[in-house]
């Protein structure tokens, strides 16, 4: 026998229900995963790979030698990707990190970025190739999401290297700019050389990425969280996996002769400001990603496919115009020989006709 019990909402009533809706993308969204591709660029010795393992608490070159100085004067910039999966309470980030290794480290590197830049539009033309292609289900986004550009503490401000190469690729990467090994410079020499470091950028008319600003009915919270970041840029960091016990607390942090640098207090560095940037605004900077660098790359690789194509109408056109020329050119040519051939049979008839004449004249 059917089971006669209806059918009841658990919602009130005149509750329709697609409030419930967000619940659902987060459901998806969750059982799906994330991905994210972050690139890290700098010159040798900076703290690129401790950072990264630290930022996220896990060991990305297990193997990694490093070069010595007579191989680093022979190495050319190459890109190393790699991928870990990495769970936090049921939510699965699928982490790409693409290292730059030999960057910067030459005599003369004003070849160092063009390999980068290769590789940036290489991603972008695997996934325009994947978009337009049958299984559009399962494509994987190895799009560069975010790079963070390390800048020596050593210096008074930015290369001419870091200019360049930070002009060349701001139009198509979301570029964070990272002061490396903050714990070597005073408080006072931090802020300064945050200040010079963004006049500069701000003078040379370089585009980093903008923390998008807070809607109004935000909490107060989260916009003095946002406001403290965007304060922060350049952010000054230190990384480190080693963990060391501090007033009964384990922390990790580097140890020195006149004390213990802690990467997680905010009084020592900004390394969880900057982590609190990436977390949070990992979604937006996917976004700027889709809507904006892939947007314009996408748009002028459809335009340059287009003119190409209209270059090639026009070469074909041109190409049957001239065998069109020419095949009128052959045919007149043969129409001219024709009819000298046939003036030439009309002087023999005519003189074969005046030579029978006469004979029938002289008989």
């Amino acid at each position: 026998m059917a089971d006669t019990k209806g059918f009841s909402s658990i919602e009130t009533p005149g509750y329709v229900g697609f409030a419930n809706l967000p619940n659902q993308v987060h459901r998806k969204s969750v059982k799906k995963g994330f991905e994210f591709t972050l690139m890290v660029v700098g010159e040798s010795g900076l703290g690129k790979s401790t950072l990264v393992n630290s930022l996220f608490l896990t060991d990305l070159y297990p193997e990694r030698i490093i070069p010595d100085a007579i191989e680093k004067q022979k190495q050319t910039v190459k890109l190393e990707a790699s991928t870990v999966e990495i769970e936090e309470r049921g939510v699965k980030l699928r982490l790409t990190v693409v290292d730059t290794p030999g960057f910067g480290d030459a005599i003369d590197n004003s070849n160092s970025f063009s390999a980068i830049l290769e590789y940036i539009d290489e991603q972008y033309e695997r996934f325009l190739r994947d978009e337009s292609g049958l299984n559009r289900r399962n494509i994987v986004d190895n799009r560069i999401h975010c790079c963070f550009y390390f800048i020596s503490p050593f210096g008074h401000g930015l290369k001419p290297l870091d200019v360049e190469f930070m002009k060349k690729l701001h139009s198509k990467v979301n570029i964070v700019p990272v002061i490396a090994k903050a714990d070597c410079l005073t408080k006072k020499e931090i802020l300064r050389l945050k200040c010079r470091i963004m006049q500069e950028i701000e003078g040379h008319g370089i585009k980093i990425y903008p923390l998008p600003d807070c809607d109004s009915d935000e909490d107060e919270d989260y916009k003095e969280q946002v406001k403290q970041l965007k304060e922060a840029v350049p952010f000054a960091v230190c990384g480190a996996n080693t963990l060391l016990e501090v007033k009964g607390k384990k922390v990790r942090g580097r140890l020195y002769p006149w004390g213990v640098v802690e990467v997680e207090n905010p009084d020592h560095c900004d390394f969880i400001k900057l982590r609190t940037m990436l977390i949070t605004h990992m979604q937006d900077l996917q976004e700027v990603t889709q809507e904006v660098h892939y947007e314009n790359y996408r748009s002028d690789r459809l335009a340059k496919g287009i003119k190409v194509k209209e270059n090639g109408i026009k070469q074909e056109r041109d190409n049957n115009v001239n065998a069109q020329a020419q095949a009128n050119n052959a045919l007149s040519e043969k129409d001219r020989i024709l009819q000298e051939k046939e003036a030439e049979l009309a002087r023999m008839t005519e003189m074969l006709a005046q030579m029978q004449a006469r004979m029938q004249a002289q008989h």
